[in-house]
C-alpha cells in the first residue's frame, strides 16, 4: 500500500508548515497570540481562511475544496508540531463535520459561505459537568413551541466558544438522561438572547467556556438532521475529533522528540554531552519507537473513520485513541525526565508540548473509557 503523499496534499503540507513557520517562530510569539482577546490571532485565522484550510472539508459542490481526513491530518499534524491556537479543531473539525455530514442543502447554503471564508467560526457543545467522556448523557432538554425550539441546559468545556458565531448544540427532545435514542443536534448563535458564555484559558494554552442555554428558541431549520435520533451524527463527529487529534498529538510528539535529542546532542555533564550515555540513547529510541507506533494509529485512524461499516469504525478510531494516549503520556513524560529542570519550566517550549500532550490523552475520551470500548467490540481482530 501506498502511504506517499499526492503532489496536491505536498502543497497542503508546505503551505500549511510555511503558516505556522512564520505565525509561531517562538514561544514568545505563541504566547503574544494566547493574549489577544480571543486567544488566537484574528489575522493569523484569515490566513488560514487564504490557504483554503477552512473550506478544506467541504466539497466543491458546496464551494471547499473537497479535502478528506488524510487532508486535514496533514494540517492537524502541522498545528501539532508549531503549537499553533487558532480553533481549527473545534472549527474545522468538530463543527464543520457537524454541517457537512447534518447540513441538508438548504442549511449549507446559509452556513457554508461563512465557513469557508473564515468569517464565521463553529464549535461543538456536547460535554455536561455529569456525562464524562459519553455522548449520550444529555441532561439539556429542547422542546418543541409551535415552529420554533427551545433549548434550556448547561455546556462545560465548550472549545473557543468565546470565539464562535454558531454552537453545535446536543439537546435531549425525548427520554431520559442516557437514553440514546431523542437526542437532536441544534445550530444555534452564540449572540441568541439567552446564551451565556463565561470563557477561561485552558492549561495548554486554549480557550473553553461554559455555555448556558435559557429558553433559547431557535427554528425548526436549525436542526441537523432527524431531531430525536442526532447520536449517530454526533458520534461521527467524535470520531472525525480522534482522527485530528492523533494527528495533531503525532505533531506535537514530533517536535518534543526532536527537542529532547537535541538537547541530549547540547547538554554536557561530567565533561561530555549527556547523550553520550548509552542508557540515555535507548531512552530516546524508546520514545522513538512510541512517536513511528503513534504514526502508524493516525494513519490508520485517517483511514478507518470514513468506513461505512459503524462497528468496524468505532473499534478502530477507540484502539487509535487508546495508543495515541499512551504515546502521549510516555513521550511528555520521558522528555521531562531527560531534560531535567528544564524541562518543567514554561520558559521553555517543551513544557509547552507536554501540556498540550496531556490534556490531548483526556480530550474525546481517556485511554481506559477507550480501551473498554475495544475490549466490548471484541477487538481489532476476530478471536
Amino acid at each position: 500500500m501506498d502511504f506517499d503523499f499526492s503532489e496536491e496534499q505536498n502543497l497542503l503540507r508546505d503551505s500549511v508548515e510555511r503558516f505556522c513557520a512564520d505565525g509561531y517562530p517562538s514561544l514568545e510569539a505563541r504566547q503574544a497570540r494566547t493574549r489577544e482577546p480571543m486567544g488566537f490571532s484574528e489575522a493569523n485565522w484569515g490566513k488560514l481562511a487564504e490557504l483554503g484550510v477552512c473550506g478544506l472539508p467541504f466539497s466543491e459542490e458546496d464551494g471547499g475544496f473537497g479535502g478528506g481526513a488524510v487532508e486535514t491530518m496533514i494540517v492537524m499534524e502541522a498545528i501539532g508540531r508549531n503549537l499553533a491556537v487558532e480553533p481549527v479543531f473545534a472549527s474545522g473539525v468538530l463543527g464543520a463535520t457537524a454541517i457537512r455530514l447534518g447540513a441538508d442543502s438548504d442549511q449549507k447554503a446559509r452556513w457554508l459561505p461563512g465557513l469557508i471564508e473564515g468569517t464565521t467560526r463553529l464549535t461543538l457543545a456536547h460535554t455536561e459537568r455529569q456525562s464524562r467522556y459519553d455522548l449520550h448523557d444529555v441532561a439539556t432538554k429542547a422542546r418543541r413551541e409551535g415552529s420554533h425550539y427551545v433549548l434550556d441546559g448547561q455546556k462545560s468545556v465548550v472549545l473557543n466558544a468565546d470565539s464562535a458565531g454558531l454552537i453545535v448544540v446536543s439537546a435531549r427532545l425525548s427520554g431520559e438522561r442516557r437514553d440514546r435514542h431523542g437526542i437532536g443536534l441544534f445550530v444555534v448563535p452564540a449572540d441568541a438572547p439567552g446564551v451565556t458564555i463565561e470563557a477561561y484559558p485552558t492549561q495548554d494554552g486554549g480557550r473553553a467556556a461554559e455555555v448556558a442555554f435559557a429558553n433559547v428558541a431557535v427554528g425548526a431549520d436549525a436542526v441537523l438532521g432527524d431531531s430525536e435520533d442526532g447520536l449517530p451524527l454526533l458520534v461521527r463527529v467524535a470520531e472525525h475529533g480522534i482522527a485530528a487529534l492523533a494527528a495533531e498529538a503525532l505533531g506535537s510528539m514530533s517536535a518534543l522528540h526532536a527537542l529532547t535529542v537535541d538537547y541530549l546532542k547540547q547538554r554536557k555533564q561530567f565533561g561530555v554531552t549527556v547523550g553520550s550515555f548509552q542508557a540515555l540513547q535507548h531512552r530516546a529510541v524508546d520514545m522513538l519507537i512510541a512517536l513511528e507506533q503513534a504514526r502508524s494509529m493516525a494513519i490508520y485512524g485517517a483511514m478507518m473513520v470514513d468506513s461505512a461499516d459503524a462497528a468496524e469504525r468505532a473499534a478502530a478510531l477507540s484502539a487509535v485513541k487508546v495508543q495515541v494516549n499512551k504515546a502521549c503520556r510516555f513521550l511528555g513524560q520521558e522528555a521531562v525526565q531527560l531534560h531535567g529542570g528544564i524541562g518543567m519550566t514554561m520558559e521553555y517550549i517543551g513544557a509547552h508540548h507536554f501540556k498540550r500532550l496531556a490534556m490531548i490523552e483526556y480530550q474525546l475520551g481517556d485511554t481506559p473509557y477507550h480501551l473498554r470500548r475495544v475490549a466490548d467490540d471484541g477487538g481489532l481482530i476476530a478471536a
